[in-house]
């Protein structure tokens, strides 16, 4: 059985990830850009929005693991003779795929009977999270590593993340909108709608009011998902919004006839500082055995 390793951009809980023996590496958060926070180890998610909202004029950076941070986390497991399946963030959203990879070229030299497969999500936060789930099952079910890459690979051309803001403001610390487009955008009440495809943000709608935005995230969601529902995983995910991120989520049960079992996930500060507290969104993947070639799998 092989070990999985993630960065933390797939957003599982320290808890989760016990529970389910993957291994996280987590990403830096910095203040002053000189002070270098581990995510979830020496600050907290909560923590870390709860300064944001405190402090108006703070500007947090973020960095991606470094290849040691990386060849740290893989050493355990190659000592105990076990091959890895390593999962990041989207390539074309952080350097965490190229660490990733340096450390795993480093860890051949030391380790050349064990393999280490690092494999692009192409995506970030809830859908990240959905692939790994996937590749749980994958693990889970007996897979050998080798068709647990090809099987990943094919999950996420199928995976989505769409999600609407709360507010334009933390576009505006972060240098992705004007102050004049920020502006104008909260006196009118725009929610701009994202989607996260192919690894890559981009916005596909903005509509005034949060109760526009989800009503049209539900609506699409049921027209996109109801001839499939039953091959696909669902995730919502929010930012300090769990009461309408769990209604958000109640809803789309309701109207697609389904259990969605993934829970309610809290979303980490790689998306976050740029999202911003209130933000809400979903994300699907189609399920790994809906995919399955029986003559590309041996398991």
């Amino acid at each position: 059985m092989f070990q999985i390793i993630s960065d933390g951009p797939c957003d599982f809980t320290r808890e989760e990830a016990q529970q389910y023996g993957v291994g996280i590496v987590p990403a830096y958060i910095t203040f002053d850009q000189e002070t270098y926070l581990k995510e979830g180890i020496d600050i907290s998610t909560v923590d870390y929005f709860n300064r944001l909202i405190e402090d108006k004029n703070i500007r947090p950076k973020t960095a991606q693991p470094n290849p040691q941070d990386y060849l740290d986390a893989y050493t355990p497991h190659l000592q105990a003779g076990k091959d890895i399946l390593v999962l990041t963030i989207s390539s074309k959203l952080s350097g965490s795929y190229s660490s990733a990879t340096m450390a795993a070229e480093m860890a051949k030299e030391e380790y050349p009977n064990q393999s280490i497969c690092v494999v692009d999500s192409q995506s970030v936060t809830i859908g990240q999270g959905l692939v790994l789930r996937e590749i749980l099952r994958m693990r889970d079910a007996g897979h050998s590593l080798q068709d647990a890459v090809a099987l990943t690979e094919k999950v996420r051309e199928t995976a989505r993340a769409y999600f609407t803001l709360d507010t334009l403001e933390f576009l505006k610390r972060g240098g992705r909108v004007g102050p004049t487009t920020a502006l104008v955008g909260g006196i009118l009440g725009l929610r701009p709608i994202l989607q996260v495809e192919n690894g890559e943000v981009s916005q596909l709608d903005s509509v005034r009011g949060k109760k526009q935005a989800l009503a049209l995230m539900e609506e699409a969601i049921v027209e996109t998902l109801a001839d499939v529902k039953e091959d696909i995983n669902i995730c919502v995910g929010h930012i300090f919004n769990e009461e309408e991120a769990t209604e958000f989520k109640a809803n789309t049960e309701k109207k697609l006839g389904i259990k969605i079992n993934t829970p309610v996930t809290v979303v980490s500060a790689s998306v976050g500082t740029h999202a911003g507290p209130g933000a809400l969104g979903f994300a699907y993947c189609r399920k790994y055995d809906t995919l399955k070639n029986k003559k590309d799998v041996v398991a």
